[in-house]
């Protein structure tokens, strides 16, 4: 299990983190840049030093500042991976994954090398500089690497960052597959909470310096305890002020007019949560169908095509998304200016207090 509870300031950020992660799983860390992502891998290897804490993976403890312990990062067996793969350019693929095999006898080393790339599907660019290869080519490169000396933890920074959007697509999928044939624990940084959703099997959400929330990204999604939580896995989140209302129902007074209803209790200042796909665009008067409670007037200001859905975007007292269907969008005739109305029900409105 790697375990770290540190505490450190530096410029802006005051990190205070305390987790775990256990053998074959992995947690993601996701949250706005600044937040202490990266800084927390750094600490984990061993490349920047707590102000106080301790690390430790299994039995061997890394860093303890009450007992001046600092393992310096070769000797720590933790393989890091950072966002540029930090591949040698002037060594071929297999001498890239093979560099960290110091310990084993130079005839072996090509061999295992080899092995390993053709595991990751490469064995055939194994002779290859990294020059030559995809973005792709080099993070599966890069995974390699960090994997072939059998380390105690994997720390992964930001590893679809510098892929575009279709390699992305893929390379997701293949580390995917690769953390789930691990037995090591694994931390990895995203800004993007899907990809932290499809690699992580928990999400740990950190906000200047702490962790605010953690749990399955369907938790999270469920039932995130901010709006900041909530804005971060995909939401549209609303301000407004609550108040019970009849039939057991919550009534919030959105902040530039209008008004919801939810089933969850709430008095007060409160943040409304609704996801994308929840929100139904109907003709401005169209008569109301289904049990859907929410119904606000709204004005369309963008309509973006992603793969076979709509996303629209909306003013009413304050700015909404709602996803469609291609075929929704065109029978509705969106164009920016349309009005419309946007409806949603009143059990798909989560409360956050503020």
């Amino acid at each position: 299990m790697l375990r770290a509870e540190v505490v450190l300031a530096v410029g802006g950020l005051d990190l205070c983190v305390s987790v775990e992660v256990t053998a074959g799983r992995c947690l993601a860390l996701t949250g706005p840049s600044g937040a202490g992502k990266t800084t927390l891998l750094r600490l984990i290897a061993g490349v920047a030093k707590a102000d106080r804490g301790r690390i430790s993976c299994g039995e061997d403890v890394w860093s303890d500042t009450e007992h001046a312990i600092h393992r310096p990062p070769e000797r720590r067996r933790c393989a890091y991976v950072s966002q540029d793969y930090a591949l040698f350019p002037h060594l071929s693929a297999w001498r890239n994954v093979a560099y960290g095999l110091r310990e084993v006898p130079r005839r072996e080393r090509r061999q295992l090398a080899l092995e390993m790339l053709e595991r990751f599907g490469l064995s055939k660019r194994a002779n290859v500089r990294p020059g030559t290869l995809s973005g792709g080519e080099r993070q599966r490169v890069a995974l390699a690497r960090a994997l072939i000396r059998k380390p105690s933890a994997l720390l992964l920074d930001e590893p679809l960052s510098a892929l575009d959007a279709r390699t992305r697509a893929i390379a997701s999928r293949e580390i995917a597959t690769v953390l789930g044939e691990i037995d090591t624990p694994t931390m990895l940084v995203t800004h993007d909470f899907a990809d932290a959703a499809l690699l992580g099997d928990e999400v740990a959400v950190i906000d200047h310096g702490r962790i605010i929330q953690r749990g399955t990204a369907s938790d999270l999604a469920a039932e995130p305890r901010s709006a900041f939580v909530a804005s971060l896995t995909g939401a549209v989140v609303l301000n407004g002020v609550a108040r019970p209302a009849a039939d057991g129902l919550t009534s919030v007074a959105l902040d530039g007019g209008g008004e919801v209803k939810a089933t969850t209790p709430a008095s007060g200042p409160v943040a409304v949560s609704i996801y994308p796909w929840e929100i139904v665009i109907e003709p401005p008067r169209a008569p109301a169908v289904g049990s859907a409670q929410n119904h606000l007037l709204a004005e369309v200001v963008s309509v973006t095509t992603v793969g076979n859905r709509v996303r629209v975007g909306l003013h009413a007292s304050q700015p909404l998304v709602a996803e469609v269907t291609q075929t929704s969008a065109r029978s509705l005739g969106l164009a920016v200016g349309s009005q419309v109305s946007a409806s949603w029900k009143a059990t798909a409105t989560r409360l956050i207090e503020r």
